[in-house]
């Protein structure tokens, strides 16, 4: 078989590419121009993500890319334990539980979703897509900080500050609360709070001057 041609390390990198190019599909970009006429980046914040969307474009399809985005992340997890199963299982056992592959193809689709190689490398945060990393890692960690974010929007009516709470939740949640300290998940879990801030560092300039738009995700906007 070609693949088994390639190698260990020549499948790894091929996987490797496959969660990039996972992340890069602009599901934003694709669903404005596709049904709407519209490239979403050049409205509201200027962002190719589900936020955007929502904003610029309603609940239905902002809901459509926000799976979209969850399911890139997820996928790329998947992938890495597909592979980890095929390639090292009678080599490690319980490979699939192993953290390192999971977590590093996991961020090449959120470099994939915020660098597109299919939108001139203009993406979004990639705050959804990390939601669905997580779910792939830790359904548990993934839900707490879903909760977070549903609370802090509907008390503040910021998008941008539940996101940011959620976002900072996640390395307490994975090594306090549930107590997984795997270097590749510590790694994971603090870069994904100083990720959060700096990928936010637009709202909180706006949320500082008063300027951010509000929008309860949960709650239908009075007419």
């Amino acid at each position: 078989m070609l693949l088994e041609s390639l190698g260990k390390s020549g499948i790894e990198i091929i996987c490797a590419l496959m969660a990039y190019l996972l992340g890069s599909i602009p599901s934003a970009i694709w669903v404005g121009r596709k049904f709407y006429g519209i490239d979403v980046r050049e409205h509201g914040s200027g962002n190719a993500g589900a936020t955007n969307v929502f904003r610029v474009l309603g609940k239905g399809p902002g809901t459509v890319v926000l799976l979209m985005d969850i399911l890139k992340g997820y996928l790329a997890v998947v992938l890495a334990y597909m592979m980890e199963n095929h390639l090292y299982s009678e080599e490690i056992p319980n490979a699939s539980n192993s953290w390192f592959f999971p977590v590093v193809f996991g961020v090449l689709s959120v470099v994939g979703h915020m660098l597109p190689v299919f939108a001139k490398f203009k993406g979004g945060k990639g705050v959804a897509t990390l939601f669905g990393i997580i779910i792939a890692l830790d359904p548990r960690v993934a839900g707490l900080a879903l909760l977070v974010f549903v609370l802090v929007n509907v008390v503040t009516g910021y998008v941008s500050v539940g996101s940011l709470m959620a976002g900072l939740s996640i390395p307490v949640l994975f090594l306090q609360v549930f107590g997984n300290r795997d270097m590749s998940i510590v790694v994971f879990g603090v870069s994904v709070g100083v990720l959060i801030v700096y990928t936010h560092r637009k709202n909180i300039k706006r949320l500082m001057a008063g300027e951010e738009t509000k929008s309860r995700i949960l709650v239908k906007k009075q007419k």
